[in-house]
Order: structure tokens, then C-alpha cells, then sequence
């Protein structure tokens, strides 16, 4: 890997990481900064398919033994990851920030968040290999959890580094090794950070390539990649599925959401609608469980549009290395066009407000920025609350009852997270179980320090298949065998 000067602006030459070693290729797209186009972040190798053998075969290898290392030692390596990842922390949430568009402070959390994925991961490990054992009489079984093999790790650019961490640490921990695949829209940090990781662990245990669709399909069609995890879209994951059937590989798929927050009538409405504010437009609203529609009671509805249009408006957009920024642009050019045409298709049946402060007007058109925007006096069956928007829009909804909310809020394919607000616990666990959805939050979101390790993380219909997190996670990458010894014939 290189270093260049730009413009006294470091440029990251990033190529393929494989067995430890760097793999030029013949082609290298450029990253810009999403919010300052001129700006040239880095270069990174795109791979093609004998790349993709190459790096299967390595990490194949490399199985055959770290499958066999002591859980210690595995445990131990992972948590001098965690420090690696905690001393370049700044370097690589800088970088993170100009390739993503992410603010500082959120690229800071996702940092952190993935140092406590590898601890969290670490301290379930001992308990989770406890071999299971009954015994009558006549017989003894034994029960034993064991890795699967060489895993294809698919990642997207919203969270870059979080998710990625959140793949690895399991796939480890278990004894698997791993062929990451970042986003090309979020390559530079995670490649660099990673690669730094691998260096500590067997030759072949992590290995790097990137790539368009050629290394997508001979990634997930390869013959030695037992399992395939995705964090991203739906049409990805449907090819996926048709690329892993002919050698039934394991899937598991983390996929889009369309999470609704239903705010009940005795909720404490300007508490609520600060947080849900928040939780919407978190990352400039590219979140998987960010909220993408709010329900409010129609007596109330005038009221709580004027409120939570008061907390959106408060946001300040600009870069994400500026201070002062409370917001910023949208990650790449395809999702920039796909917002800004929901806006604008959402004019012609619907209010819309755009909200907030630009900090840099003169830098506006030099971004993908995008004001908040809030959508009011809109009906549930309109594309802007039936889409997945994954950007800084979203839709008010009234309605009369429980029964029509819970109704509107399950009318779609989607099924990933979910919040609920309201005074009364009982009354709002009551609403949180009639709705289809992998995880609900009450008065908040579906995140917690008490929930790292106890709640499982996916979504039900369209959302997903399979669950992350906690002892559940860590199933995913394990095949159960079970050794039945007779003592005497019967």
C-alpha cells in the first residue's frame, strides 16, 4: 500500500489483500469525498475472479489450522485487534469521513462500536464451546460446536467498519476464516484497518478483495466458501442466493428496513419526537434501522408536525470534518438521485419541508447535500412511507386507532426494527408485540448496553434471514456435531 500527496492531501493507494501480502491488479477506481467532490481520497484495485480463487484458496488453507488453535489464543488475538483498532482510532475515523461523507463523530462511534463487537464477541466465547454432554446407562453423547470453513463477508458503506467487525469477530472467534468484500463506496478504512489486523493473525486467516459483480458472483458461487454474509440490498442478496443454490451454501442476510415509530397518544410528545429525531436522521438517515416513517395520533398531528419540524430544523449541514456540522451529505451519487427524486415526486401528493442550516453555501453543490426533509399530510399507501428512502427524508402518517396504526405499520415486505412511544409500559409492550419486525424499541431504540450480548439483530420478511449478535450470532457460523458412544449392546 501507498501514500501519496495531492495537494498536500494524503491519498490512499489501497490494492487487494491477500495471504498477507498486497495484490496489484489492472484496474483502480477512485474515491472521492462525498462532500467536497474535488477532493481525491484514494485509489482502490478492483479484483477479478482468479483473485477471488486466490484469496479462497489462501484463507482454505489457512483453515485447516486456525480451526485447530486454541479458543485462548484465538481470544487473545482478537482482543489485540481491539487495540489495534483503538490506537489508529483517529486515523481511521478521518478517513472514514472523507470517503463516506459520514461526520466525524459518528465515524468515531463506528470505531468504537467495533472494538466492543470484538470484546462482547470474546466474553460469550468460553461458554459458548462448552461441549454438551448426557449420560444414561448405555450410552454417552457428546455435543460439539465447530467452524465451518472459509466465509465470504459482503459489507456496505453506511457503517462501514462496525458491520465489518461485527462479521469478523464471529467468524474468527469460531474458528472460520474470512474473504472480506467492503463496498467500493467504503473501502479505504476498513482495507487499511484490516489489513493492519491480519498481520497478527496466520497468513490467510483475513483476506481483502474488491471488485464489481465478477468478484461478487465467484465469490459467492466458489466451491470452498461455506457460508456467505451480506449486509445490504435486496436485489444483492436474491443473486446471491441463486450463485450459493447450486452448491447450497449458508446464507445470511442483513438487509433493508422501513422501521416505524408509532407515537402513542400518551406520550410525552416533545420528548419523544427529540429522540425520534434523532433516530431519524442519524448518519444523514442512512441507517438500516434508522426510522423511515412516524405514526402520530390524528388529534395530535398538527401539533407533533410543528414539534418535531422545531428539532429537524435545528441541524447544521456541512462536511464531516467540520465542527460545527450536525449533518452531513449523503454517501455517493446513485443515492443522492434516488433522495432528491423521492423528494421531488413527494411535491405532487404531499407537503414537503426542507429543513436545517447549510454552513458552507459556497461548497453546496460541491457535495451530495441533501437538506432534511420532512414529509407531512401524506397517506400510507405513497411511495416516500412505503420505500426504504435510507436518506434525509421521512414521512408523518396520522391515523384514528391502534388497530389502523398496527395495521399501516405491517403493511409492507419489510420487518427490521421498530420503535414504540408512550407512558405506559404495558400498553406499549401490547402494540410492540403485534408488530412484524426483528426488534422494537419502547421509548427508545433497539439498542442498549444491556442488549449487545442478549439481543438477537436481524429482520423478519424481506428484511433478512439469519441473526447477528450475542450466542445467537455466533450459531451462525458453527455446525453442530454430535458423537453417540454405546457402552454395551442392548
Amino acid at each position: 500500500m501507498k501514500r501519496l500527496s495531492i495537494n498536500q492531501v494524503n491519498v490512499h493507494q489501497i490494492d487487494l489483500w491477500i495471504n498477507h501480502e498486497d495484490v496489484k491488479t489492472d484496474q483502480y477506481i477512485e474515491v472521492v469525498d462525498p462532500g467536497r467532490l474535488t477532493d481525491r481520497v484514494g485509489t482502490i484495485a478492483q479484483g477479478r475472479s482468479h483473485h477471488v480463487d486466490q484469496a479462497v484458496k489462501a484463507a482454505h488453507q489457512a483453515f485447516l489450522s486456525w480451526r485447530d488453535t486454541p479458543l485462548e489464543q484465538r481470544i487473545q488475538l482478537l482482543l489485540d485487534a481491539a487495540d489495534i483498532l483503538q490506537k489508529n482510532s483517529n486515523e481511521y475515523a478521518t478517513l472514514l469521513t472523507r470517503e463516506t461523507g459520514m461526520l466525524l463523530s459518528a465515524c468515531t462511534r463506528d470505531i468504537m462500536a467495533s472494538t466492543m463487537s470484538i470484546r462482547e464477541t470474546v466474553k460469550l466465547a468460553q461458554e459458548f464451546f462448552e461441549p454438551q454432554y448426557a449420560e444414561d446407562e448405555h450410552t454417552r453423547i457428546q455435543i460439539e460446536k465447530v467452524p465451518l470453513g472459509v466465509v465470504a463477508a459482503i459489507t456496505p458503506w453506511n457503517v462501514p467498519m462496525g458491520i465489518a467487525m461485527g462479521k469478523v469477530a464471529p467468524i474468527l472467534i469460531t474458528g472460520n476464516t474470512v474473504v472480506l468484500k467492503p463496498s467500493p463506496n467504503a473501502s479505504l478504512a476498513v482495507s487499511l484497518a484490516f489489513r493492519e489486523i491480519s498481520k497478527i493473525f496466520p497468513p490467510g486467516v483475513i483476506n481483502i478483495v474488491h471488485g464489481d459483480s465478477e468478484v461478487g458472483e465467484a465469490l459467492t458461487s466458489h466451491p470452498l466458501v461455506r457460508k456467505i454474509t451480506l449486509t445490504g440490498g435486496e436485489r444483492t442478496a436474491i443473486s446471491i442466493m441463486k450463485s450459493a443454490a447450486d452448491s447450497l451454501k449458508r446464507v445470511h442476510f442483513e438487509l433493508g428496513g422501513n422501521d416505524p415509530a408509532i407515537i402513542l397518544d400518551d406520550a410525552n410528545l416533545e420528548e419523544a419526537l427529540q429522540q425520534i429525531s434523532d433516530l431519524t436522521f442519524r448518519r444523514s438517515g442512512q441507517v438500516c434501522v434508522a426510522t423511515k416513517r412516524i405514526y402520530l395520533p390524528e388529534k395530535l398531528y398538527e401539533d407533533a408536525c410543528e414539534i418535531f419540524m422545531s428539532y429537524v430544523n435545528q441541524y447544521k449541514i456541512g462536511h464531516g470534518l467540520n465542527p460545527d456540522a450536525t449533518f452531513g451529505p449523503v454517501n455517493n451519487q446513485h443515492q443522492y438521485r434516488y433522495v432528491k427524486s423521492l423528494i421531488e415526486k413527494a411535491r405532487q401528493y404531499a407537503r414537503v419541508t426542507e429543513l436545517g442550516t447549510k454552513l458552507e453555501p459556497d461548497n453546496w453543490n460541491n457535495g451530495y447535500y441533501i437538506h432534511p426533509t420532512v414529509v407531512t399530510h401524506v397517506k400510507n399507501h405513497q411511495e416516500i412511507v412505503q420505500c426504504e428512502q435510507f436518506g434525509p427524508v421521512v414521512p408523518l402518517v396520522s391515523y384514528q386507532n391502534e388497530e389502523e396504526v398496527l395495521r399501516m405499520v405491517n403493511d409492507t415486505e419489510y420487518g427490521l426494527g421498530s420503535s414504540v412511544w408512550t407512558s405506559d409500559y404495558e400498553r406499549g409492550l401490547s402494540i410492540a408485540k403485534k408488530i412484524e419486525a426483528g426488534c422494537t424499541g419502547i421509548n427508545g431504540s433497539i439498542d442498549s448496553l444491556l442488549g449487545m450480548n442478549l439481543v438477537p439483530f436481524g429482520g423478519v420478511k424481506r428484511s433478512g434471514i439469519g441473526w447477528e449478535r450475542g450466542m445467537t450470532g455466533l450459531n451462525e457460523y458453527v455446525n453442530y456435531h454430535s458423537i453417540t458412544y454405546h457402552k454395551s449392546r442392548i
